[in-house]
């Protein structure tokens, strides 16, 4: 579960499939997802603060940081369209996505403006 913060001060809260990646800039891992759509990208545009949850069974684990985004229509000087393909790719797998077409995945990634979330864990906390 991904929780941005909304103009208004409420949380928006959605599903996602996430997992931890290295960055491809600098040396600490990070909780990676790729995402798409207007509700989830503008909070994190504006206000990139978030926390993800993950539960199994009773235990629980919460990772609160500040978005990176890094897609079609937020460049990064460092990550061309290469590169961001690949990313995608090693952000989906590391949520434990597997793919039995890449191209069509890396098509799909292109059509739907898919961004790649990255979040350096800022707190750690949970049962």
């Amino acid at each position: 579960m991904i929780s941005t913060l909304r103009a208004d001060g409420t949380i928006h809260s959605s599903v996602v499939n996430a997992g931890v990646m290295r960055h491809p800039l600098v040396e600490p891992p990070v909780l990676g997802f790729v995402t798409y759509g207007k509700v989830k990208l503008a909070n994190l545009r504006a206000r990139p603060q978030l926390t993800a949850t993950f539960r199994s069974g009773w235990q629980w684990v919460a990772v609160e940081g500040y978005a990176e985004l890094i897609g079609p229509d937020d460049p990064h000087a460092e990550i061309d369209a290469e590169r961001l393909r690949l990313l995608l790719r090693q952000a989906f797998s590391a949520a434990g996505g597997r793919h039995d077409n890449w191209a069509e995945y890396d098509r799909v990634m292109v059509e739907q403006g898919r961004t790649l979330v990255l979040i350096e864990p800022r707190r750690i906390y949970g049962s």
